[in-house]
């Protein structure tokens, strides 16, 4: 008889040590599966990727001081090839298209079945991407339309606050006739109808904090 597989490694990462010892014991139920090491922090993580050489990586956003979209890059950088699956409570899509652009092959949210979870850990470490089918439509939608550049961000921004034209010309040191081209432009790339519009979608992407 041949010799089973060896099984996947993995590196959790993640600010919560209840959720990391969670996703520990319930991983660890799986014969193909295995926790090799678990991180808190960003250098955390650094330091046992070189020390374990996980195959896969399942990475939370919220990490403190680094964020889990620039660990994903360091981590990346630092071990090119590694594969990473962000596993977040947010599902914002400015979230999931940085996550993807940074380097990540797969992200789901925390609320998903724990089937979700295992089909989406075993696919990432085949090298292939895994996306739940509502994030992927949206990432793809994403990817084709272009994105707001800083200056038009800026006018968004002030947008969100209700400002007219004239308002945002002031406190950007625009003309008016430039503002109402970012306006224009915004409201194409948001696929918004008006300023509302735009503002709200800006929001449900993620371009604006509320």
């Amino acid at each position: 008889m041949s010799a089973a597989p060896a099984p996947v490694r993995i590196l959790l990462v993640d600010d919560h040590f209840v959720v990391r010892s969670g996703l520990a014991a319930s991983l660890g139920l799986e014969d193909d599966l295995q926790v090799v090491a678990e991180a808190g922090s960003a250098a955390e993580a650094l330091t046992a990727c070189a020390a374990h050489t996980p195959d896969v990586v399942i990475m939370d956003l919220q990490l403190g001081e680094v964020n889990g979209i620039t660990c994903t890059e360091q981590l990346g950088q630092a071990h090119p090839g590694i594969r990473i699956m962000v596993f977040s409570s947010f599902a914002r899509d400015e979230d999931v298209y940085r996550a993807i652009r940074a380097g990540a092959l797969g992200y789901l949210q925390k609320s998903a079945p724990r089937e979700d979870l295992l089909k989406a850990i075993r696919t990432v470490a085949t090298g292939k991407r895994y996306l739940p089918g509502d994030i992927a439509q949206r990432l793809a939608e994403r990817l084709g339309r272009p994105e707001p550049s800083p200056r038009e961000r800026e006018v968004l921004a002030q947008m969100a606050r209700g400002r007219s034209n004239k308002e945002i010309a002031a406190a950007l040191g625009l003309s008016e006739e430039t503002v109402k081209r970012h306006v224009s432009n915004l409201l194409e790339k948001l696929g918004a109808q008006d300023r509302t519009q735009a503002v709200t979608e800006a929001i449900r992407r993620g371009l604006l904090e509320i």
